[in-house]
């Protein structure tokens, strides 16, 4: 492997040219193909492909609706748009995850609050939750964190014996699913959720590039997003003004649409669809790539005293979760490191990283508008400060699952 000379932490060090990213998308020929077949085509959005993967998708979870936007946090927007939360509602969800899962809350007028993870999963803790509902929660967000399912049932008896709604934020786990009552249920297919949202990021499970999916069987949820993710539009089933009121409006001829909803330009393209639809064929290869590095590197780290492997909540459910990401917990302090400077080290050996996640409600935007302060999650608190995520993608080979491993053995061991 070739070396060069970056600047690393302010100061030069030498790194490999090629570096494994914590993760990448997978793209072959045929989806190469996909969108070309699309770009040579008459519609590159708004059109059948669109059609087509929301109809496979929502097969493939096992749901009466998809509806297809450009990105997982339009599907979370719209989630709580089209179940009606909105001003005076709290919303509550996990501190452990991206932005996203709590900025839908403020991006409807709500308030975005937490309670704790449990120590297992790192998911959203049913007992805290429990113990941290307030009188005016409308909705929870509950996110599966790496992939890994939340306690769906759990969180959802709390949720539904309140009144409140359930959206379950599984863009990690995009074709994952859970043992439970003698069975195994699919994410976007279990009767837990009311609506599950899911991203198609490049690092995520299957790509469109950006994009993200809103699946429900609720048959006015659905279609108030598909209204929603085109600028609140209709052009059939019109309620709106009639000719007694605004006679510009007696002929309703075929260019004639109604604003019935201030909406937003959500809509995904053709050409990503098709991408997502050859992804999709793919996705089970995916799948079982990620569990198979997965598998080794619990193999490998559960003998690394300074490192705890990724816990199970339900152990049953081993051989069906998506794994999305592979987050270690790391006692820095033993190892006499800091993160950033095991960080770098891994760079410098080709090895790339990341933190998933600083606790949302540490972001200067929640501390000052919310007053949330540290000690609020005390779990994820101290989760963050161990945690980090290695490599994980499909197209890692052998050797470069071992080309990590060897570098975090001697990341953490040399002085």
């Amino acid at each position: 492997m070739m070396m060069s000379r970056v600047p690393i932490g302010g100061k030069d060090a030498t790194v490999p040219q090629k570096i494994l990213p914590y993760g990448r998308q997978a793209i072959d020929e045929a989806d190469i193909a996909a969108v070309v077949e699309v770009l040579r085509s008459d519609c590159l959005t708004s059109g059948p492909k669109v059609d087509e993967f929301e109809r496979c998708f929502a097969v493939r979870v096992g749901a009466r609706h998809a509806v297809a936007v450009n990105s997982g946090t339009s599907a979370l927007h719209l989630a709580l748009r089209a179940t009606g939360v909105g001003t005076g509602n709290r919303v509550i969800t996990s501190p452990n995850t991206f932005l996203a899962s709590a900025n839908c809350a403020a991006f409807v007028g709500a308030i975005p609050d937490f309670t704790d993870i449990d120590p297992v999963s790192y998911n959203l803790d049913p007992a805290a939750l429990k113990q941290g509902w307030r009188p005016d929660t409308k909705a929870v967000v509950a996110v599966d964190y790496a992939g890994q399912p939340c306690d769906m049932p759990a969180i959802a008896r709390t949720a539904r014996e309140r009144g409140a709604i359930l959206i379950e934020d599984a863009c990690h786990g995009v074709g994952g699913g859970f043992a439970n009552e003698g069975r195994i249920w699919k994410l976007g297919g279990h009767p837990w959720a009311d609506i599950t949202v899911f991203s198609f990021h490049p690092v995520k499970t299957m790509t469109t590039g950006e994009g993200g999916m809103l699946v429900t069987d609720n048959d006015a949820w659905a279609e108030q997003a598909r209204r929603l993710r085109s600028h609140g539009v209709v052009r059939k089933g019109f309620a709106g003004l009639g000719a007694d009121e605004v006679p510009a409006f007696a002929e309703r001829g075929p260019w004639y649409y109604e604003m019935q909803d201030l909406g937003y330009n959500y809509r995904i393209t053709d050409i990503q669809c098709a991408l997502g639809l050859s992804q999709l064929a793919r996705l089970d290869t995916f799948i079982r790539r990620r569990r198979e590095i997965v598998a080794r590197y619990n193999e490998a780290f559960a003998e690394i005293a300074p490192i705890t492997i990724p816990g199970l909540r339900n152990p049953a459910s081993r051989d069906h979760i998506s794994w999305h990401l592979y987050a270690v917990q790391i006692d820095f302090e033993a190892i006499g490191k800091t993160r950033t400077q095991v960080m770098v080290d891994l760079r410098e050996r080709g090895i790339g990283t990341q933190v998933h996640y600083i606790p949302v409600h540490f972001q200067p935007y929640y501390r000052n508008k919310y007053g949330y302060t540290p000690g609020k999650c005390p779990v994820a608190e101290a989760y963050y400060q161990r945690c980090l995520s290695l490599p994980l993608y499909p197209s890692m080979t052998n050797a470069d699952v071992e080309q990590v491993i060897e570098a975090v053995r001697l990341a953490l061991t040399a002085s």
